[in-house]
């Protein structure tokens, strides 16, 4: 495993993506774990954001205490299944501005087609944190890193629940400097790039569209 990948081992991740991957849980409940999964991976990802003691006047006294300093948070979702990513994230950062990068695979070829790019200004001042559900080809959330790097973005993260190896190394190698963190690996891709075992489109069951 490559030094910028790390693999969530908590086990409520993991006793949460097992539900995921229950054809039989429904769109409510799915959308509810995306959130629920998001958010236990966010504090491994943020734990090493950078703190500054400020002045706090407590019920007692006036003491110094660590308080979140430095660089502001962008959360930059990959439309769509991203977006089932992002109120995670909000729970523990609500002040981060939201980016959004659009794209969808080609069923003939499986690329990535960019159709849209909206970053907040300005980037290059923050941590970006790149959300995706899945990590199958690896070729989105590549193209996705190497957009927002053209914009001025260098202190970036990614997150994708489930991966494939293929498109883990994929990412891992093209962008080295970026911090990888995965809730799970899973065995490989089959012929349609579908991540095996999976969960399915994870766009189709967080909107419903199945």
């Amino acid at each position: 495993m490559r030094e910028n990948v790390t693999i969530v081992e908590h086990p409520l991740v993991k006793h949460k993506i097992s539900m995921l991957r229950d054809k039989n849980t429904g769109t409510n409940e799915f959308r509810k774990l995306v959130e629920e999964v998001t958010m236990l991976m966010g504090y491994e990802a943020l734990r090493d954001l950078p703190l500054e003691d400020v002045e706090v006047e407590t019920p007692i006294e006036t003491c110094m205490t660590p308080m979140l300093a430095g660089r502001k948070l962008a959360l930059v979702p990959i439309l769509r299944a991203g977006l089932g990513m992002v109120g995670g994230m909000l729970a523990l950062t609500p002040t981060a501005k939201v980016g959004h990068i659009g794209m969808y695979r080609d069923e003939d070829t499986h690329t990535p087609q960019d159709y849209y790019c909206k970053l907040p200004h300005p980037i290059d001042d923050r941590v970006i944190v790149v959300m995706d559900p899945m990590l199958a080809t690896g070729g989105s959330a590549e193209d996705a890193i190497t957009q927002i790097k053209k914009q001025g973005g260098t202190h970036i993260k990614f997150m994708s629940i489930i991966a494939a190896p293929e498109g883990l190394d994929r990412v891992s190698e093209a962008h080295p400097d970026v911090q990888i963190y995965v809730g799970q690996l899973d065995r490989c891709l089959n012929a349609d790039a579908y991540i095996c075992p999976g969960l399915g489109d994870a766009g189709d069951r967080i909107f419903g569209t199945v």
